[in-house]
């Protein structure tokens, strides 16, 4: 089992180029598990983590549903915003400067084949990583991502969260609201939860900014713990 992860940070970049960057690594991981099948060999898969910071853009999961998206295009453009209907498990979700957006391409076979255990690890990481501010974060039982305030008048959503997999390889990921533009999550119902509120890293902690480089490591400290793995650092190839 490789449990070697590539971590490349690809700084700010349009939402479809790193859904293709995405989408390109993610059929390598397949392709060559297929080979090892087809062809009984035991060439290690690669594993990957990206980190991205998207302009602003609205993104549908295939389970969701578009009247959660409560303006039109005319809206959107004004804004400045670009919409997508993509791949990923979820409702309809929001991505803007400000975000810490995580996408790991983890053949999970290197690490654990459970699914729902994936998703609770990268719900972890963001939680300890919050924790490390002096947030209590949680879970919301039947609503993936990590919240604060949970079960109270006040619950709101801090990490949105929304995976594929296929063949126990992962893509999509998280988006953790660091320094975000919350009037952005006005034009929706995000992840399709009505009358609950969101929030972001800085608000919660009465802050102009939040250094995102440093909510970056905190959350790569954790994921390492938690899924025993190797860091390698590379370069953006994109």
């Amino acid at each position: 089992m490789n449990k070697k992860v590539r971590v490349q940070d690809l700084g700010h970049k349009d939402y479809k180029e790193t859904w293709d960057y995405q989408e390109a690594l993610f059929k390598d991981i397949v392709d060559l598990k297929v080979k090892n099948r087809r062809e009984d060999t035991d060439v290690d898969t690669p594993n990957h983590f990206l980190f991205v910071e998207h302009p602003h853009v609205y993104t549908l999961g295939k389970s969701g549903d578009i009247g959660n998206l409560l303006v039109d295009e005319q809206v959107l453009k004004a804004k400045g915003a670009t919409f997508y209907k993509i791949n990923r498990g979820g409702d309809i979700t929001y991505h803007g400067p400000g975000q810490v957006v995580g996408y790991p391409i983890l053949d999970l076979d290197n690490f654990f084949t459970d699914i729902h255990k994936y998703l609770r690890f990268l719900e972890e990481m963001v939680i300890l990583t919050l924790a490390e501010y002096g947030l209590k974060a949680e879970r919301s039982e039947g609503e993936t991502g990590v919240w604060l305030d949970v079960g109270t008048p006040f619950a709101r959503k801090i990490c949105a969260m929304g995976v594929r997999a296929s063949r126990w390889v992962t893509m999509h990921g998280f988006a953790l609201n660091v320094n975000a533009d919350l009037g952005y999550f006005d034009l929706m119902i995000p992840c399709g939860i009505k009358d609950k509120a969101v929030t972001s890293l800085n608000v919660e902690l009465g802050k102009k900014e939040v250094d995102m480089e440093e909510v970056k490591q905190k959350l790569l400290k954790h994921f390492v713990t938690l899924f025993e793995a190797e860091l390698i650092f590379q370069k953006s190839e994109v």
